[in-house]
């Protein structure tokens, strides 16, 4: 039976004590953490590697994330902001609570973070952590962008299919039926993770250099490339703009991936 409209009247706090709340999305982002932290665990073992440096990895991933994020949603999507106050401008973009966190940041964040690392702890091959590193990263964007949809944010544009969903807790647009855009998300990056993760339990410490890296940006930024297509603009400017920001910054990512998986089929076919 096909449905006709999904209304989603969900609130996103989970409990509230004074001042105090839990929110679903927070909830969801730490189980992201928490899970990957066993993922990656499990890694380390099997690779055999010190799980003490796996405490410095999450606490390595961690911050690049946080920073990441919200640094490139800061510039590119409050960049008005500096111009405002410029002498806050450092508090206004890293001090909570934050406006908005940007995924093209995150990434950006996490392939310095592991630089940083990997100068720290000379025995780890880059590549080696960013195909690993990629496993949770697919696995922590799904939860991150269904705690999206948790927090009714990131919208979809309107649309009469049977599983278009009406947001009563976004007051930002009009309530109709809209894509529910943040599942297609979520969704789109749990099958990634179940792809790359059966890749590399097939392959294990024989996977070739990079290629998982290169299948994660692929698949991430082309998709998010025509979903935003679906969705609302997440700031006025973007509404005179023929691609908006999150598409333009998905373009380079994209070929970046293409590059580090080209590079990938290189090494492994001279390996033969």
């Amino acid at each position: 039976m096909l449905l006709s409209q999904i209304v989603w009247d969900m609130s996103p706090t989970i409990i509230k004590i004074g001042s105090f709340e839990v929110r679903w999305y927070g909830l969801l982002f730490a189980m992201g953490f928490l899970i990957g932290f066993q993922i990656m665990s499990r890694i380390f073992k099997i690779e055999h590697k010190s799980e003490d440096d796996l405490d410095k990895l999450l606490l390595t991933m961690i911050l690049s994330i946080v920073l990441g994020a919200r640094i490139g949603h800061y510039v590119f999507y409050e960049g008005q902001h500096f111009a405002e106050n410029p002498g806050g401008f450092i508090w206004d973009m890293l001090i909570p609570p934050y406006s908005g966190l940007a995924s093209h940041g995150a990434a950006f964040g996490v392939l310095i973070g592991l630089f940083i690392f990997k100068n720290r702890n000379k025995s780890y091959d880059y590549l080696w952590l960013t195909d690993r590193i990629v496993i949770v990263s697919a696995l922590g964007g799904a939860f991150i962008r269904f705690g999206n949809f948790m927090n009714s944010e990131i919208v979809g544009k309107a649309s009469d299919l049977p599983w278009a969903v009406i947001f009563k807790k976004n007051f930002e647009f009009e309530q109709v039926p809209r894509h529910p855009a943040q599942l297609y998300e979520s969704i789109s990056c749990l099958i990634l993770f179940v792809i790359i993760y059966a890749l590399y339990n097939k392959w294990k410490d024989k996977t070739p250099r990079g290629s998982l890296t290169g299948i994660f940006f692929i698949w991430i930024f082309t998709l998010r490339f025509f979903y935003e297509f679906l969705k609302e603009n997440q700031e006025a400017f973007e509404d005179n703009m023929t691609l908006n920001m999150g598409q333009i910054l998905s373009i380079p990512v994209v070929l970046f991936g293409i590059y580090v998986l080209i590079k990938s089929f290189k090494r492994s076919s001279l390996a033969q």
